[in-house]
């Protein structure tokens, strides 16, 4: 039995992240995984690299995304008080099964970080605590 690591973080997801792709890639080879994902916090910069990295390699690239769900509203930064290392963010994974569902994660994740509506874990906590 195989194993395929379904949520993992490259240096994209900044302040979280700190796999480069061009090092992973080869380790997730030699690990005798067959396929990857690639689940950043609210952007997918590095899917084209780590599509091409993978395929290079013989790894079925799986491109995904780490969002985050308003309970309320996108404009609304009070964030979750139970539950602390979730940074006040609600995660959802998403995981593209074909080049349009690829496509829909990328169009859902732009305006995201245009935006700056993805805040990662590092900075709800510093600035929580000022």
């Amino acid at each position: 039995m195989s194993f395929v690591h379904l949520h993992l973080h490259t240096q994209y997801s900044l302040l979280d992240g700190a796999n480069k792709i061009k090092e992973l890639i080869p380790r997730v080879k030699a690990a005798g995984m067959p396929a990857c994902a690639i689940t950043d916090h609210g952007n997918m910069f590095g899917a084209v690299q780590f599509a091409h990295a993978a395929k290079d390699h013989g790894v079925k690239p799986i491109v995904g995304c780490e969002m985050y769900v308003a309970p309320q509203s996108r404009f609304e930064k009070a964030g979750r008080i139970d539950d602390y290392e979730a940074g006040g963010n609600y995660h959802l994974i998403l995981l593209a099964m074909t080049a349009r569902g690829t496509g829909t994660s990328v169009a859902s994740s732009a305006p995201a970080s245009r935006r700056g509506s993805t805040t990662s874990r590092a900075s709800t906590r510093s600035s929580s605590a000022s």
